[in-house]
């Protein structure tokens, strides 16, 4: 009897619970587990958050340039528009591009990239069919039949250059209609005046500034090519 009861007093003694102190080091074992994994899981969003929002400023800057691209590609010739087939002013650029419908004969429409309130909006006049349409278009404002299309927002700032050959690179629309007075004049002279009518601009140059960004997105694009 005395055996069983020392044995029992053994087991008794052997089945204790945590102390308060072994509980409140369980616990904040726990807490600084779940600060860490918090930690990393915020980390992990914003991560991903940087990313989606990195794609979508991507997927806005290449919709822009492709459509920049498309108009530079398919702009007229000077003598076809009249003036300057491609023209900078102040936060405008005007584009006036070939523009070919099924079933129809060609037509030109004027096209104009605009900044305001940080957004860049592409307006385009309806196709043209004749000279007057056309010097309506050049002088007037975005009217009636004219669409417009919001392409990108949130622009700090956008520049243009153009590609004068025998100039360089320059913002200045009088080198333009220089090299077009040249080439005209080059016409009446013999032996010159016998090939079609040179652009006056080769090159368009564009750079794009937003908030999103370190430094401005430049892209490069032929015209007429």
């Amino acid at each position: 009897m005395k055996t069983t009861a020392r044995s029992e007093r053994r087991r008794r003694s052997g089945a204790r619970g945590f102390t308060l102190i072994e509980l409140l080091v369980a616990i904040a074992i726990m807490a600084v587990i779940a600060v860490l994994s918090w930690r990393g899981l915020d980390q992990i969003i914003r991560g991903r958050t940087t990313i989606t929002n990195a794609m979508e400023d991507e997927r806005v800057f290449a919709q822009l340039f492709d459509q920049m691209r498309i108009d530079a590609r398919q702009a007229a010739s000077d003598d076809e528009s009249g003036q300057a087939a491609i023209s900078v002013s102040g936060s405008t650029l005007q584009i006036v591009r070939q523009m070919t419908l099924p079933g129809t004969a060609p037509r030109l429409q004027v096209v104009r990239y605009q900044v305001s309130d940080g957004r860049v909006t592409r307006y385009a006049s309806p196709p043209l069919g004749n000279a007057g349409d056309l010097r309506r278009a050049l002088s007037g404002s975005e009217g009636e039949g004219w669409s417009a299309v919001p392409l990108m927002g949130g622009v700090g700032a956008i520049s243009a250059r153009l590609y004068v050959p025998r100039v360089g690179w320059t913002t200045q629309m009088n080198d333009v209609q220089s090299a077009i007075t040249e080439a005209n004049n080059n016409l009446k002279v013999p032996g010159l005046g016998n090939g079609p009518l040179p652009r006056s601009v080769t090159g368009l140059e564009v750079s794009v500034g937003a908030r999103s960004l370190a430094r401005p997105v430049t892209r490069v694009f032929l015209i007429g090519e």
